[in-house]
């Protein structure tokens, strides 16, 4: 199989790509994580992952052929609110409380650039997740754990966070941050071989 570039350093989108057998090179984006007032919600995580995509792109066309690049974005929405990835504990304090008792959007928008054909491919992916009540006390230890650090709405589901979950509506891999249906439907309609 051909290596996918990741324009990513998420542990979690290579720890999908690892169990979807795919070879993949990470190669972190680096671009500032800002959505014009024009694009909606539904619409964001796609923008700014076609924007990693091609910071990219532009990087390593100058230096080498580019065969795949994948890019991937995720966000929390609830009540006309966008939760990108908290600044600070304080911040992310102020999301679980927000987030607590509720239930809210993850969005999660992946974008695939297909060399070859200089082609680019892209779906998003909605899902619902509701949260417990979660007291003070526990989001004191949980922005502790600093298991925050670097997750669109402050949490993690596939680690200590998933305690204040209470209900999932779609995919875990998607809420994680790649979903693997789409990506695989995305990878077989630009011909990608699986077995070669």
């Amino acid at each position: 199989m051909e290596p996918i570039i990741l324009a990513s350093s998420s542990p979690r989108r290579q720890e999908i790509l690892k169990r979807m057998n795919i070879p993949y090179a990470v190669v972190p984006a680096d671009i500032e994580e800002i959505i014009p007032e024009e694009i909606g919600a539904t619409e964001a995580p796609e923008y700014l992952a076609a924007k990693k995509v091609e910071a990219v792109a532009r990087r390593l066309t100058n230096n080498q052929e580019v065969g795949w690049i994948l890019g991937a974005d995720t966000i929390i929405y609830q009540r006309g609110k966008i939760y990108g990835k908290p600044k600070s504990p304080q911040e992310a304090s102020d999301f679980l409380r927000e987030l607590s008792g509720t239930t809210h959007k993850v969005i999660t928008g992946i974008v695939l650039y297909n060399g070859k054909l200089h082609d680019f491919t892209s779906r998003t992916s909605i899902n619902k997740v509701t949260f417990a009540e979660i007291s003070e006390d526990t989001i004191e230890w949980y922005i502790n754990t600093n298991e925050w650090h670097g997750a669109a709405g402050g949490y993690k589901i596939q680690g200590l966070a998933s305690i204040f979950i209470s209900k999932i509506e779609g995919t875990e891999s998607s809420i994680m941050g790649l979903p693997i249906h789409e990506l695989y439907d995305m990878l077989v309609e630009q011909n990608y071989q699986f077995t070669k």
